[in-house]
């Protein structure tokens, strides 16, 4: 019985001892860290979250998102998440984010939703994988209401043809010879607007399909012709955009044949087309569309959620962490050295 008394110390020291390294002492670091700022106190990082972003990020817990889903990339000394190349459209980024995350990141998080594995891929930064917004909104005319041709982008980009136009077209081949130019070409052969002529003044043979004459030449029937909304070569939204986001929730495999990811259809509402189709409905082609007159519109939650994957951004550079993207030139230093 002499030894219990130091064994029994022993263990409680032990336990102390842990205790005090990995809470105690971490609490003390970083467990009353601030926003960082510049010296304006303008550059704020990070921000709290908003309504929208705040209630999607319940639901993104609430649907267990985070058991297939990470929210951190490890240091480039621990794995190779940084460069991590992602798959979903060739415009996308082409690494995962360009630093490790810090605690700074999660001062807002209760609790911060690190992940428990990676069946999908991580989102830390799926925000800033995010398109532009004129390049995630493009105008698409609607296939069920064509273009009207006053409406239609080639027809407003063509400038108007010449006012002789008609008067060259119904030209005869004996035109008025110039007196002055007697070696020149006779103005009956400019006159006619025929492929035939075209290719002889360009030198193109006859069996050769002739260049196509600019946009300014062109004849009123060509231009007025748009080109139908079924030409387009994806009708595909933008990546990472929130109609990606949508389309993705609602029918993952519509954009990635592989994705072993589940559907979350109770997310979105199935109804009839009451005059125009709603500017939220998700565009969906084959076997996932809805129907002639039904459309697929996103609920509140769904909006939320994805106002939640696109607030995720881990890419402001902070004082702690060394970032592995070059650091972007101020304007003064820009500026050539005056003379």
């Amino acid at each position: 019985m002499k030894g219990f008394t130091p064994l029994v110390l022993g263990i409680l020291a032990t336990l102390a001892f842990s205790w005090l390294g990995l809470a105690y002492i971490p609490d003390l670091q970083i467990g009353h860290l601030d926003p960082q700022s510049d010296e304006e106190g303008t550059d704020i990082y990070p921000m709290p979250k908003s309504g929208m972003a705040e209630r999607g990020r319940r639901i993104y817990v609430a649907n267990g998102c985070f058991y297939c889903h990470s929210e951190q990339l490890r240091a480039d000394y621990a794995a190779s998440d940084i460069e991590r190349p992602r798959d979903a459209a060739p415009s996308a980024p082409p690494k995962w984010g360009d630093r490790r995350s810090a605690p700074r990141d999660y001062i807002f998080d209760r609790p911060a939703l690190l992940g428990k594995m990676r069946l999908g891929p991580d989102l830390a930064n799926i925000g800033k994988a995010a398109p532009a917004e004129e390049e995630a909104a493009p105008a698409q005319p609607s296939s069920a209401n064509p273009a009207a041709p006053n409406a239609s982008p080639p027809a407003a980009n063509a400038s108007p043809p010449p006012a002789n136009a008609g008067a060259q077209q119904n030209a005869k081949p004996a035109a008025q010879p110039s007196p002055q130019t007697p070696a020149a070409a006779p103005p009956a052969a400019h006159a006619s607007a025929s492929p035939a002529n075209v290719a002889a003044q360009q030198g193109v043979k006859p069996g050769a399909q002739p260049p196509a004459p600019p946009a300014s030449a062109a004849s009123p029937p060509q231009t007025a012709a748009a080109p139908s909304p079924a030409a387009s070569p994806s009708d595909s939204p933008a990546a990472y955009s929130a109609a990606w986001h949508h389309q993705h929730l609602y029918a993952p495999r519509s954009l990635n044949l592989d994705s072993d990811m589940p559907a979350y259809k109770f997310l979105y509402e199935k109804r009839r087309v009451g005059g125009e189709q709603s500017a939220d409905a998700i565009k969906l082609r084959g076997e996932g569309a809805p129907g002639e007159g039904w459309e697929i519109v996103p609920t509140y939650d769904a909006k939320c959620l994805v106002a939640y994957l696109m607030s995720l951004n881990q890419s402001h550079p902070l004082n702690e962490v060394k970032s592995a993207a070059p650091p972007a030139a101020s304007p003064a230093a820009a500026k050539p050295a005056a003379k």
